[in-house]
């Protein structure tokens, strides 16, 4: 039958010495349960050709070249990355679903003296808990958004209070990804499926006894979905806003973006979807400016003409509570501090 975890914390709790996941490397990729390694007894292409096999000629001779491939490439696995663990080594395997990858590899361990225990249910157990959690429950944090125009140092401010022994869920940290229009990271975002194992991680470490502050984002972070169980927690959270002139705001933005405004031909194409929304007119202005490398002046006009109306029309539509307004004058270390400071204050007074 296998071992039944019933909790997301029974998965991130376990006291396995290792957990194995033997999918293929492309659905460990897409995502898996924290903390666990990819020995995979299919890669890619024997996965598919098995599949094929299974569908156009017979199930028999598909499960006759499967077998084949997983024993050959689990001998592998142990003669090279579990050759070092002793006899007392305590695996927890785990597959799609707790069936033949998973129960073929852990009936070779145990043959071989490992208390190894496969996962009740594989992979889709743990995911069905996070689905539950993450969408159709509320989460038990009261949670304070951080605010403010894009420039105004939300995402330092965030990390400042965090080393003040604020609770903090950095989502732009979670998603690999700034928030904004020109927020792209090198490497990528995860999948939304890895996005969401990053979350319940995060929010495991996170008690409900304090509140949680969280930069304020629109449900999307880059191409990325915040679920419905933060998402809802979000739009009903309190704000502490921090607010700076636009020339401060502008400076900033052209230090804290300069990997993005450095390359502009690639800063051309992410513009242009905002020819539909801002018009023609305004992205000429803007490829203009690129072209002139002008980019404090186009980091003050993206802000004034593009996030501001943006970030206003949001702040009308929902309306919320606003604990505290910080203004900065200067988007300096030590003016960070001080709003980090007061953050850390405000977040101190809030009755749970």
């Amino acid at each position: 039958m296998g071992l039944e975890l019933k909790t997301l914390q029974a998965f991130l709790d376990h006291s396995f010495d290792q957990v194995i996941d033997v999918r293929s490397p492309a659905e460990f990729a897409e995502d898996h349960v924290p903390g666990a390694i990819n020995l995979p007894v299919l890669d890619d292409a024997e996965r598919a050709e098995v599949g094929t096999i299974y569908k156009q000629q017979s199930p028999f001779k598909a499960r006759k070249l499967g077998a084949a491939l997983v024993f050959r490439n689990a001998a592998a696995h142990i003669e090279e990355t579990l050759s070092v663990n002793e006899g007392g080594w305590r695996p927890l395997v785990y597959c799609w679903r707790g069936g033949q990858r998973s129960g073929s590899f852990t009936w070779m361990l145990r043959e071989i003296g490992w208390p190894a225990e496969i996962v009740q249910g594989g992979y889709r157990s743990y995911r069905r808990l996070v689905t539950h959690y993450l969408y159709e429950g509320a989460l038990p944090f009261k949670l304070v958004q951080l605010g403010g125009h894009t420039g105004t140092a939300k995402t330092e401010v965030l990390l400042r209070a965090r080393k003040l022994g604020a609770q903090v869920l950095d989502l732009e940290d979670l998603a690999q990804h700034r928030g904004s229009l020109l927020g792209a990271r090198a490497g990528g975002q995860p999948s939304q499926k890895m996005f969401e194992t990053r979350l319940v991680q995060a929010l495991a470490h996170l008690s409900p006894d304090k509140p949680v502050l969280v930069e304020a984002e629109s449900s999307k972070i880059g191409v990325l979905n915040l679920p419905p169980a933060l998402w809802g927690a979000m739009k009903a959270a309190p704000w502490i806003e921090l607010s700076a002139a636009v020339q401060a705001r502008s400076r900033y933005l052209s230090q804290a973006y300069s990997d993005v405004l450095a390359d502009s031909v690639a800063l051309k194409e992410r513009l242009q979807p905002l020819r539909f929304h801002r018009g023609h007119d305004l992205v000429d202005r803007w490829e203009a400016l690129i072209q002139a490398g002008e980019k404090q002046a186009l980091c003050q006009s993206l802000a004034t003409d593009h996030y501001d109306p943006a970030y206003d029309k949001c702040m009308k539509a929902f309306a919320p509570q606003v604990l505290s307004k910080i203004e900065l004058a200067e988007l300096n270390d030590s003016e960070m501090d001080i709003a980090a400071e007061r953050v850390a204050q405000v977040l101190s007074e809030i009755e749970m």
